[in-house]
């Protein structure tokens, strides 16, 4: 499953709710993936991982205040 997303822009989640973002899924198999930001390499076990996100479109922000 994770193969499908190597070479793309993704979000990691981990099991303590902190976030990788910014960086491309490079590689991926049975026991780790190789997450690449533009400064670092990470190397995370699978068992850390809580979930993967592809965004596929940006996000549209509701606007705060009273004016239109």
């Amino acid at each position: 499953m994770l193969n499908s997303l190597v070479g793309k822009e993704v979000t990691v989640a981990f099991l303590d709710g902190t976030l990788a973002t910014g960086g491309v899924l490079a590689e991926a198999d049975e026991r780790y993936v190789k997450y690449q930001t533009e400064y670092q390499e990470l190397y995370i076990p699978i068992t850390s991982i809580r979930d993967v996100t592809l965004d596929t479109k940006p996000r549209e922000r509701n606007r705060v205040g009273f004016g239109q």
